[in-house]
């Protein structure tokens, strides 16, 4: 498939047991002409009402739930997860482009603010200014590995993109290229159907292909799930563009989690058989894996070892995970400061696919501060470390020096005693992670408004910005304000009759829709 697959191409894709064969590369002039395409479709797509853009959505939502059998049956051959688990993510995928139609529905995501003329503002006469957001234009997105739906081609980031009116080119992830085909199909097919611009959405097969579409003049923005290696290799070529664009990248993350001595008296047993259950969950495929448990020296670790030593052998994604899982686990238990408290399995099976049993080692803070270029990078898969430590002011010199991180954790008791050392310890996490627990684990994130999924660097290249939740949509945005210009010349959301009916703010003052 190409950039701009013909109607047979689609019928194909979609056809009953298709595709079979793995798409090949797209070219550079495939590259060219899906961002030319994108270019050119900018300007209809941004002038669509909110609810035009909604129906888009909702309708591909609609194509996508009509497929879920054929979706779920080849993703489950390209990624070896279990049916339970992709039918659920095919759900949540179709639940966001919902979410982010009935956004568009309210319409606050526009942030309207009017300002008008005031001869007696107190700093000088004041001119007629509002302001508004608009569509940056063509967004590049790179599908991720460990959510083929949830985060692939259909999944946050497309979402967003073209709630936001920005056409969309996607680059398939090499994980599932055949899903890839079919859902990209999908799509389109149901886009056509519903009127939208021709260009409003493409798909593109190929490492060489994803590059070139970053660096491609059309391109206004990119959003990417992956490594850091390979998204920070993407992001510098976007920033050394001759015209740099946003680079909005989710890359590597530890989630630590933190236990006070008074929450392990309490509850230890919950707390090790919680943990143990999150970084094994989906085999410790998820970008908030607890990859880091600082518990009291004196907590006896059997039960956590038993724990893990009862977890099932599961599959990894693909060949590529296998492989830098090994390398990780290789890393992390042959260090000189860890102990090997539980060593994992890795076998073939017959169809040539990875099956692991987890791995759990332990380490001190003090050995983790000394190795931390080592001991704090992220081991993608069912791996964990145990922290030990003997006094809890060791865990603020560790929020001290983490690197940026998706969460953080805190297990503590909600007791006068412990609130101080809790308060200092959240304060210090505050600046290290997006997204802050009390007493539970990382592992899911929920598709709400207040969500926040994203951290300084290396969590993510833009703290200031999520991957998941409505307010996702605010990257692919900018604000534009307009001084003095007659009605017609308005976007709707500015004139003074406010013909969408949003809420906004008039003179200082929010006006009710």
């Amino acid at each position: 498939m190409s950039h701009d697959p013909t109607d047979q191409d689609a019928a194909d894709a979609t056809a009953p047991g298709g595709p079979t064969a793995v798409p090949a590369g797209s070219t550079a002039a495939d590259v060219a002409a899906a961002l030319r395409a994108a270019a050119d479709a900018a300007p209809a797509l941004a002038d669509l009402l909110p609810r035009e853009r909604a129906d888009l959505l909702r309708r591909v939502a609609d194509a996508v739930d009509a497929d879920t059998d054929a979706l779920v049956a080849l993703a489950a051959e390209e990624t070896r997860l279990p049916e339970g688990r992709l039918r659920g993510e095919v759900g949540r995928t179709t639940f966001q482009l919902r979410r982010f139609a009935a956004v568009l529905d309210e319409g606050a995501y526009l942030e309207a603010v009017v300002d008008t003329a005031d001869p007696d503002w107190p700093v000088g006469p004041r001119p007629d200014v509002r302001r508004v957001l608009e569509p940056l234009g063509p967004v590049v997105v790179f599908g991720a590995s460990n959510f083929p739906f949830a985060f692939s081609v259909l999944g946050g980031d497309t979402a967003s993109a073209l709630a936001a009116g920005c056409p969309v080119v996607v680059k398939a992830h090499p994980g599932h290229p055949r899903l890839s085909a079919r859902t990209g199909a999908l799509a389109l097919r149901a886009l056509r159907a519903a009127g939208a611009p021709e260009g409003t959405f493409a798909l593109l097969f190929g490492e060489e292909a994803g590059r070139i579409a970053v660096t491609h003049p059309a391109a206004r923005a990119v959003g990417f799930t992956g490594s850091i290696r390979g998204g920070r290799a993407l992001h510098d070529l976007a920033a050394a563009r001759p015209r740099p664009i946003p680079f909005y990248g989710e890359l590597g993350s530890v989630n630590p989690v933190f236990v006070t001595r008074a929450a392990a008296e309490a509850r230890a047993p919950e707390i090790l058989a919680g943990f143990a259950g999150s970084f094994t969950l989906g085999a410790g495929q998820f970008c908030t894996k607890p990859g880091l448990l600082f518990l009291p020296a004196s907590v006896s670790l059997e039960p956590l070892v038993e724990a893990v030593r009862a977890g099932a052998p599961a599959a990894l994604l693909n060949d590529r995970v296998a492989t830098g899982f090994t390398a990780g686990v290789a890393g992390l238990t042959g260090h000189p400061a860890t102990t090997v408290l539980v060593e994992g399995t890795a076998d073939a099976t017959e169809d040539g696919s990875a099956v692991c049993s987890p791995t759990l080692a332990a380490t001190t803070v003090a050995d983790l501060l000394d190795h931390a270029d080592v001991l704090l990078e992220e081991c993608f898969g069912p791996a964990s470390l145990v922290v030990a430590y003997e006094d809890e002011s060791e865990l603020l010199a560790v929020a001290e020096v983490l690197p940026g991180q998706l969460t953080a954790t805190v297990h503590a008791e909600d007791t006068p005693e412990e609130r101080p050392f809790a308060a200092a310890l959240t304060a210090r996490l505050r600046d290290r992670a997006g997204r802050l627990l009390w007493n539970g684990w990382p592992t899911g994130v929920s598709v709400t408004d207040a969500m926040h999924h994203g951290g300084p660097y290396p969590a993510s290249t833009s703290a200031l910005h999520t991957s998941v939740g409505a307010t996702a949509i605010r990257r692919f945005l900018r604000p534009v304000a307009y001084q003095d210009m007659p009605q017609h010349l308005l976007p709707p959301a500015l004139r003074d009759d406010n013909p969408l009916g949003i809420t906004r703010r008039v003179d200082g003052a929010p006006e009710p829709a």
